[in-house]
């Protein structure tokens, strides 16, 4: 890896030292740590500059405190470092002040993700200490560590547990509470209504998740994924599930593979004259597809019922999935199903309405490509790789911690900005736009005795040309109007559809 260098005569602290110093084969963390000379906190690009005043020993403890205090857990880094050192270095570190909670976070951790146990007697007195600070990251709920008296609250299990920072962005749209807004939304419509408005809002998603894959299926398959987005959440997540919905999302199954993959898998290009892999995203190893996933389910399971907020899981579970791309083919699709799923699962959606994510995400299609570069461009250059006979890739290293320890915040962050833009705008705009068109076809029916099918074209004429009849349709469709006829509908649809 290429070296690490703070910004002017700053000192390199916490995990910016540990892997320089070990140095450790990693993705950058999207914030950097280093003690600069100036005695107030200031940021310049990536880095975080604090004081003087705020530097740690210049030992692997003094870097591991400082790192856990600021910076919070960053797995795939603690888990990279423990695989360097030796067990005595670790020991020895905990030995020389086996009741300080750093201390016994470190040796948590260390056990945890090593799997291992070291010859140490366990705590028997003193207060549990948090392993992850609630005032940095997203935690789950609390499992007792009795050896070394931690509360490990990671958001995760040991195969699957992305974390998330509590940035000011994510803190204010936890406070909109936006499941709130969506059910008072619902309240004030009619049932009649609010299914009119679900159907059209599941529609219009179906339609986008294939638009985005860039497909354009004939529109019995998008109504049957649309069914399928219906009944969202009503299942428990299980790999059956997932292989279940995969054999929907497939019109041909005659070249993929049903189920996880059995071979390598990426997302790119081929060169064109060589054939050669161009991969801008390198799946997980198959190897280790069945425990990432596995990984994934039971770390839905664990936050499912918790205080965790739901449009996080859906992130972690969502974004988690697709990066670890566990099938040949149709991952996509799975994962922004995996969206609805999980909001509807913990309740987050009204019962019976579906959230056009995908939609929404069409719209936004640049921001979400680059959430997804986010993370795959920064793990390319960890992952080692030769091409295949058959022109696939094949990972020649360890990568199974690029896929079950991340940072989802960026992830988490879009997500939100997507479910809010649905709760402030999409449903109250399709259940204002309901409204106005239910009050147009009375007046309608009380003025002519027009059969729906030529009630629902004069609507979506006049909305096509700004209120107005276009010659086209005034001369065909609705050449039976007077004048007057037609100048009236005009102007009672203008009243209606433009009053605002």
């Amino acid at each position: 890896m290429a070296r690490l260098i703070a910004p002017h005569t700053a000192s390199l602290a916490g995990y910016s030292a540990l892997i320089e110093r070990y140095p450790l084969t990693v993705p950058l963390p999207e914030r950097l740590f280093a003690i600069g000379k100036r005695h107030s906190i200031h940021h310049e690009q990536a880095w975080v500059l604090l004081t003087p005043r705020h530097a740690p020993a210049d030992t692997l403890y003094g870097h591991l405190v400082f790192a856990l205090k600021h910076e919070g857990i960053q797995l795939d880094i603690l888990h990279a470092l423990f695989g360097v050192i030796q067990d005595d270095e670790i020991i020895a570190m905990i030995r020389a002040n086996p009741v300080g909670a750093y201390s016994r976070r470190i040796w948590f951790l260390y056990e945890w993700l090593l799997e291992q146990e070291l010859p140490l007697a366990a705590v028997t007195s003193g207060n549990y200490a948090d392993l992850v600070n609630d005032t940095l990251q997203f935690t789950g709920p609390t499992r007792k560590a009795r050896r070394q008296r931690i509360n490990n609250n990671l958001p995760g299990v040991r195969d699957f547990c992305p974390l998330m920072r509590k940035t000011p962005l994510l803190q204010q749209w936890l406070e909109k509470d936006l499941s709130a807004q969506a059910r008072n939304t619902t309240r004030q419509c009619h049932p009649d209504l609010l299914a009119r408005a679900a159907s059209f809002l599941l529609l219009s998603d179906s339609k986008a998740s294939y638009v985005i894959e860039d497909e354009h299926p004939p529109h019995t398959r998008i109504e049957r994924w649309g069914r399928l987005l219906g009944q969202a959440g009503q299942q428990r997540l299980s790999v059956e599930l997932l292989e279940q919905l995969q054999d929907q999302v497939l019109s041909d199954k005659r070249f993929v593979l049903s189920g996880l993959r059995l071979a390598g898998g990426f997302i790119g290009q081929h060169d064109r004259t060589t054939g050669l892999p161009l991969p801008e995203h390198i799946s997980a190893r198959a190897d280790d597809v069945p425990r990432l996933v596995q990984g994934l389910i039971d770390t839905c399971e664990l936050l499912r019922d918790a205080d965790f907020p739901p449009v996080l899981l859906a992130a972690s579970i969502a974004f988690g999935f697709v990066f670890i791309h566990p099938f040949e083919d149709g991952n996509g699709r799975l994962h922004r199903y995996l969206f609805h799923h999980v909001l509807a699962e913990t309740g987050f959606v009204p019962k019976g309405l579906v959230f056009p994510v995908s939609a929404v995400i069409l719209e936004q299609i640049e921001q979400y490509r680059e959430t997804l570069r986010a993370y795959s461009e920064p793990r390319l250059s960890c992952i080692e790789w030769q091409p295949t006979a058959d022109n696939n890739v094949e990972v020649t290293n360890q990568t199974l911690d690029l896929y079950r320890y991340f940072d989802a915040t960026r992830q988490a962050e879009f997500l939100y900005d997507c479910v809010a833009y649905t709760v402030e705008h999409t449903l109250p705009d399709e259940v204002n736009y309901l409204q106005k068109r239910d009050a147009f076809v009375t007046f309608v029916e009380s003025r002519f005795d027009m059969p729906s099918r030529l009630t629902d074209l004069l609507v979506r004429f006049l909305q096509q040309n700004n209120g107005r009849f276009s010659r086209r349709a005034r001369n065909k469709e609705f050449e039976a109007l007077t004048d007057t006829e037609a100048l009236e509908l005009e102007e009672r649809f203008q009243q209606i559809f433009f009053a605002d």
